[in-house]
């Protein structure tokens, strides 16, 4: 696989009204011809595309109204692709390195196309109150994997294999799987440090009786 430079100067972008977090996972079904042309040509070239959430704008193109997506986002590599009907791709791809976007513009086919800068990977985890809070928070995304498990293998949101041990990949899935508004998981998403991210999601959980 090519190795990702640290500034990218035409990244592809797909504008949604999801957040995608490192090492999180993304089902998408793919029917406008912007984005059937972008994921074939990342597939060929096994290179990533850019998702943001969209601050205004629709998912689908309309006429006279232009995406603006949100600076940081997340590249994403394609690692399934299936053809549903004609005319429409399903993929599978999997968040990778947080981005800033410098600049975008629109293509002549209305592809959003970025600079973006990747961003560090996160700051580690340190002190014992945020080692404490990690481990419970470890404790319930464990038993929210064998909640969902027990009532539909097939129907975890996470790729294995699963790593309990991490502050950030324990601080992004329960970012991603708990029912927090869109613009607070962006926020979530945006921080660089691994303890404040445990600190944010530890406390939504005692707040909402979680813990």
């Amino acid at each position: 696989m090519p190795s990702t430079p640290a500034v990218l100067a035409d990244l592809p972008l797909f504008p949604l009204h999801t957040v995608l977090f490192p090492g999180g996972l993304l089902p998408l079904k793919i029917f406008e011809a912007r984005y059937l042309d972008m994921a074939r040509e990342c597939l060929r070239e096994e290179t990533p595309f850019g998702v943001c959430l969209l601050k205004s704008g629709g998912e689908v193109a309309q006429p006279d109204e232009t995406a603006v997506p949100e600076a940081v986002g997340c590249l994403a590599r394609i690692e399934q692709c299936d053809v549903e009907t004609f005319g429409m791709l399903l993929i599978r791809a999997h968040g990778t390195q947080r981005f800033r976007l410098l600049s975008h513009r629109a293509q002549h086919d209305g592809l959003l196309v970025g600079m973006a800068e990747l961003l560090p990977e996160d700051i580690p985890l340190e002190g014992s109150d945020h080692l404490a809070r990690f481990g419970a928070c470890a404790e319930v995304l464990e038993r929210i994997i064998a909640t969902i498990r027990e009532r539909d293998p097939s129907s975890v949101p996470f790729a294995e294999p699963f790593r309990f041990d991490d502050p950030s990949w324990v601080s992004n899935r329960l970012a991603e799987v708990l029912p927090i508004a869109l613009r607070a998981r962006q926020k979530l998403m945006e921080l660089n440090d691994a303890s404040a991210r445990i600190d944010v999601v530890h406390h939504y959980m005692q707040q909402h009786q979680l813990l």
